[in-house]
């Protein structure tokens, strides 16, 4: 991969996932490189691995949305009403020019309900023009802002670019046959149904991302990793994971009321996409 990656710059741009998937790849190939010949650094929302001796930077930079959106601090962004501002890729895009391999991702931070808000004008506009979307139609139209953007700033023979499909979360146990209680917490088990699909992967989202993709005159691979993820109620963080706030005798007392059926462990399951996204590299 470090050979791959030579005199080359790898950018994951998009979410907390996507930046689970960032330190997967550093941790799988960061070993095999003396101390003093790396570096990581953050600046903001970029975060910078380099491996110096072979002139390689792998990045991550947030961007929940792609576009412009009031959750954009990298650290404080935990923001109840969401707004994305409609048009304004470039705001992050700028900062993507000259990448050699991008991986985006956006999705689960659209997923707050049937109808999301949209940003007509600009965040310093006095009297804001809000304009409320289907959620699957504000997402179409992130998507295609993705695609513009990736048409017009990216070369198809100097640049591969990724997309990496919706990641599931396990918070409903009884949808595999648990307690209807329960969450991903304790689970120590993969779920053994060939056809499982929870209700946190919405197949109308899945399918949007199907139809622009087939229009997308760009060649963009798409990491698939949905299937084979929603199997994996057992490799989330669940109670271990880094608390911002503590935690109060109550939700102590109930671990399910607190534990991350979001994201991974690691090592782990996103290890498996990192598989995925280097044999995709190495065999287009």
């Amino acid at each position: 991969m470090l050979e791959t990656l030579r005199d080359k710059r790898m950018m994951f741009v998009g979410d907390s996932l996507n930046r689970g998937q960032f330190v997967s790849m550093v941790c799988l190939i960061h070993r095999i490189i003396p101390d003093d010949r790396k570096s990581m650094i953050t600046n903001g929302s970029l975060t910078v691995f380099t491996a110096k001796d072979y002139n390689a930077t792998i990045e991550f930079y947030w961007a929940p949305f792609l576009l412009e959106s009031n959750s954009d601090d990298a650290i404080v962004h935990r923001v109840s009403d969401r707004l994305v501002r409609k048009g304004s890729i470039n705001k992050h895009g700028n900062h993507w020019k000259g990448v050699d391999i991008m991986v985006l991702n956006t999705y689960l931070w659209w997923m707050t309900g049937l109808r999301f808000n949209i940003l007509q004008g600009t965040f310093a506009d006095k009297d804001k023009d809000v304009v409320v979307m289907r959620t699957e139609d504000a997402y179409r139209m992130a998507m295609k802002s993705m695609l513009r953007w990736v048409k017009k700033n990216m070369d198809p023979n100097k640049t591969r670019v990724f997309f990496t499909s919706m990641s599931p979360t396990h918070e409903k146990a009884i949808e595999w046959g648990g307690d209807k209680k329960g969450n991903c917490y304790n689970q120590t088990d993969m779920i053994d149904d060939g056809n499982y699909w929870g209700s946190d992967c919405r197949k109308n989202v899945m399918s949007v991302i199907g139809e622009v993709f087939r229009k997308s005159r760009y060649p963009i691979t798409l990491l698939n990793i949905t299937q084979m993820s929603s199997y994996r109620k057992d490799a989330h963080t669940s109670i271990y994971k880094k608390q911002w706030s503590p935690l109060t005798p109550e939700q102590l007392a109930d671990p399910v009321s607190y534990a991350d059926c979001t994201h991974w462990c690691l090592p782990g399951l996103q290890d498996t996409w990192n598989e995925l996204l280097f044999a995709k590299l190495f065999y287009p």
